[in-house]
Protein backbone atom coordinates (compact mmCIF):
# COMPACT_ATOMS: atom_id res chain seq x y z
CA UNK A 1 0.00 0.00 0.00
CA UNK A 2 1.31 3.36 -0.59
CA UNK A 3 0.93 5.48 2.62
CA UNK A 4 1.19 9.38 2.26
CA UNK A 5 1.56 11.38 5.41
CA UNK A 6 3.31 14.57 4.49
CA UNK A 7 0.00 16.49 5.52
CA UNK A 8 -0.31 14.94 8.59
CA UNK A 9 1.19 15.92 12.29
CA UNK A 10 0.64 12.45 13.61
CA UNK A 11 -1.56 13.08 16.08
CA UNK A 12 -4.83 10.64 16.83
CA UNK A 13 -4.18 7.40 18.35
CA UNK A 14 -7.38 6.25 16.26
CA UNK A 15 -6.19 7.77 13.31
CA UNK A 16 -3.25 5.87 13.39
CA UNK A 17 -5.09 2.28 14.31
CA UNK A 18 -7.24 3.00 11.24
CA UNK A 19 -4.08 3.32 9.09
CA UNK A 20 -2.62 0.17 10.55
CA UNK A 21 -5.99 -1.64 9.73
CA UNK A 22 -5.67 -0.66 6.20
CA UNK A 23 -1.99 -1.72 5.96
CA UNK A 24 -3.87 -5.55 6.37
CA UNK A 25 -6.66 -5.10 3.66
CA UNK A 26 -5.07 -6.18 -0.07
CA UNK A 27 -8.13 -4.37 -1.51
CA UNK A 28 -6.56 -0.69 -0.30
CA UNK A 29 -3.91 0.76 -2.79
CA UNK A 30 -3.59 3.73 -1.52
CA UNK A 31 -3.72 5.90 1.60
CA UNK A 32 -3.57 9.55 2.27
CA UNK A 33 -4.00 11.51 5.43
CA UNK A 34 -4.38 14.97 6.45
CA UNK A 35 -5.06 16.97 8.89
CA UNK A 36 -7.98 19.47 8.95
CA UNK A 37 -7.78 22.68 10.37
CA UNK A 38 -10.75 22.49 12.34
CA UNK A 39 -8.29 20.74 15.17
CA UNK A 40 -8.27 22.75 18.27
CA UNK A 41 -6.71 23.18 22.43
CA UNK A 42 -7.86 24.55 25.31
CA UNK A 43 -7.63 23.94 28.40
CA UNK A 44 -10.03 21.21 29.54
CA UNK A 45 -10.23 19.94 25.73
CA UNK A 46 -8.34 19.10 22.29
CA UNK A 47 -10.05 18.06 19.67
CA UNK A 48 -7.81 16.63 16.45
CA UNK A 49 -9.36 15.94 13.53
CA UNK A 50 -8.10 14.45 10.73
CA UNK A 51 -9.61 13.08 6.48
CA UNK A 52 -7.95 9.67 5.48
CA UNK A 53 -8.38 9.52 1.26
CA UNK A 54 -8.50 5.98 0.25
CA UNK A 55 -7.61 4.83 -2.99
CA UNK A 56 -8.89 1.02 -3.69
CA UNK A 57 -7.23 -1.51 -6.26
CA UNK A 58 -8.95 -1.78 -9.35
CA UNK A 59 -9.66 -5.26 -11.88
CA UNK A 60 -10.32 -5.16 -15.33
CA UNK A 61 -13.59 -6.27 -16.19
CA UNK A 62 -14.62 -7.91 -19.93
CA UNK A 63 -18.10 -6.37 -20.82
CA UNK A 64 -20.04 -7.72 -24.33
CA UNK A 65 -22.16 -5.27 -25.98
CA UNK A 66 -23.76 -4.94 -29.30
CA UNK A 67 -23.39 -1.98 -32.10
CA UNK A 68 -26.73 -0.70 -33.10
CA UNK A 69 -28.03 -3.94 -31.47
CA UNK A 70 -26.55 -6.00 -34.59
CA UNK A 71 -22.53 -5.89 -34.29
CA UNK A 72 -21.21 -8.13 -31.46
CA UNK A 73 -17.61 -6.69 -29.40
CA UNK A 74 -16.27 -6.85 -26.08
CA UNK A 75 -14.64 -4.05 -24.19
CA UNK A 76 -12.96 -4.20 -21.17
CA UNK A 77 -14.48 -1.88 -18.02
CA UNK A 78 -12.03 -1.37 -15.10
CA UNK A 79 -13.52 -1.14 -11.81
CA UNK A 80 -12.34 -0.74 -7.99
CA UNK A 81 -12.56 -4.30 -5.96
CA UNK A 82 -14.26 -2.39 -2.81
CA UNK A 83 -16.54 0.38 -2.28
CA UNK A 84 -16.78 3.14 0.89
CA UNK A 85 -20.08 0.54 2.13
CA UNK A 86 -17.99 -3.03 1.26
CA UNK A 87 -15.64 -0.28 3.17
CA UNK A 88 -17.82 0.56 5.90
CA UNK A 89 -18.92 -3.61 6.42
CA UNK A 90 -15.15 -4.86 7.04
CA UNK A 91 -14.14 -2.26 9.61
CA UNK A 92 -17.54 -2.68 11.66
CA UNK A 93 -15.78 -6.13 11.51
CA UNK A 94 -12.42 -5.59 13.48
CA UNK A 95 -12.26 -5.38 17.21
CA UNK A 96 -9.93 -2.40 17.47
CA UNK A 97 -12.13 0.10 15.24
CA UNK A 98 -15.79 -0.76 15.01
CA UNK A 99 -18.65 0.24 13.15
CA UNK A 100 -18.45 3.96 12.03
CA UNK A 101 -20.32 6.38 14.08
CA UNK A 102 -21.71 7.78 10.70
CA UNK A 103 -21.90 6.64 7.28
CA UNK A 104 -23.38 7.16 3.60
CA UNK A 105 -21.94 6.06 0.15
CA UNK A 106 -19.07 8.37 0.29
CA UNK A 107 -17.75 8.80 3.68
CA UNK A 108 -17.40 6.99 6.84
CA UNK A 109 -17.33 8.96 10.40
CA UNK A 110 -15.75 8.16 13.64
CA UNK A 111 -15.91 10.16 17.06
CA UNK A 112 -13.57 9.24 19.97
CA UNK A 113 -13.33 10.43 23.07
CA UNK A 114 -10.89 9.95 25.90
CA UNK A 115 -10.31 11.13 29.17
CA UNK A 116 -6.59 11.79 29.71
CA UNK A 117 -4.98 12.34 32.86
CA UNK A 118 -1.47 13.63 33.05
CA UNK A 119 0.55 12.29 35.65
CA UNK A 120 1.20 14.45 38.77
CA UNK A 121 -2.01 17.01 37.88
CA UNK A 122 -5.31 16.47 39.85
CA UNK A 123 -7.23 17.95 36.67
CA UNK A 124 -7.17 15.97 33.27
CA UNK A 125 -8.44 16.82 29.65
CA UNK A 126 -10.94 15.82 27.51
CA UNK A 127 -9.31 14.32 23.76
CA UNK A 128 -12.11 14.41 20.94
CA UNK A 129 -10.76 12.72 17.47
CA UNK A 130 -13.30 13.04 14.37
CA UNK A 131 -11.93 11.19 11.67
CA UNK A 132 -13.47 11.16 7.88
CA UNK A 133 -12.54 8.60 5.31
CA UNK A 134 -13.35 9.61 1.69
CA UNK A 135 -12.67 7.44 -1.18
CA UNK A 136 -9.78 9.18 -3.19
CA UNK A 137 -10.58 10.25 -6.51
CA UNK A 138 -14.10 10.36 -6.59
CA UNK A 139 -15.71 13.54 -7.45
CA UNK A 140 -17.64 15.39 -4.54
CA UNK A 141 -21.38 14.63 -4.51
CA UNK A 142 -23.34 17.66 -5.10
CA UNK A 143 -26.88 18.44 -3.52
CA UNK A 144 -29.96 20.03 -4.74
CA UNK A 145 -29.32 22.89 -2.59
CA UNK A 146 -25.27 23.19 -4.07
CA UNK A 147 -27.00 24.62 -7.81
Amino acid sequence: MDLDTTNWSGEGAFTQTLIDSFQRLDQVARLRVEDVPSSRSDVEYNFISNELFVGFRTRDRAVRARVLGLLPFTRMVTETVMTVSDLERTLSELEDVGPPDYADEGMLQYLRTERIVPPYQTRGYKLVELVRVYEAGVTPRRTETDD
